[in-house]
């Protein structure tokens, strides 16, 4: 579990990285944190493209530079959005590749906690590398 220490980080390291969007098209401005098992902690915003499927979204910032350092074990991630949005289905899915367990914390942007989940609550029975064997 985290501490509450953690916990804080995570919701200030996300709302500062939302404020770094790049997101001239949909104007939705979303951050993300992401804690290592180690207590490492990594950001990311979303990054839009005219083309948009290009777009990359700022849960999958975070993994991208967490996993390009080295890091591959995740315990948590907070999202700041607007409204408290959650991850994407493609987030979900990249997310689940490194923590089915993953803890999730999404806030608004007061920093106001909206929702707590485990990543296999919202994507249960997820495709992961089992599948594969």
């Amino acid at each position: 579990m985290l501490t509450p220490e953690q916990r804080a980080e995570l919701i200030r390291l996300a709302l500062e990285m939302r404020q770094r969007a790049y997101c001239p098209y949909s104007s939705y401005q979303v951050g993300a944190a992401l804690l290592t098992e180690d207590g490492a902690l990594y950001g990311g915003c979303n990054v839009e493209n005219a083309s948009y499927g290009g777009t990359i979204c700022a849960e999958r910032t975070a993994v991208v530079k967490a996993v390009s350092e080295g890091a591959r074990r995740f315990s948590a991630i907070a999202v700041a959005t607007a409204n408290g949005g959650s991850p994407c289905g493609i987030c979900r899915q990249f997310l689940y590749e490194f923590a089915p367990d993953l803890y999730i914390i999404l806030v608004d942007s007061t920093g106001t906690v909206r929702a707590e989940y485990r990543l296999r609550d919202l994507l249960p029975d997820g495709f992961g590398a089992t599948y594969l064997e």
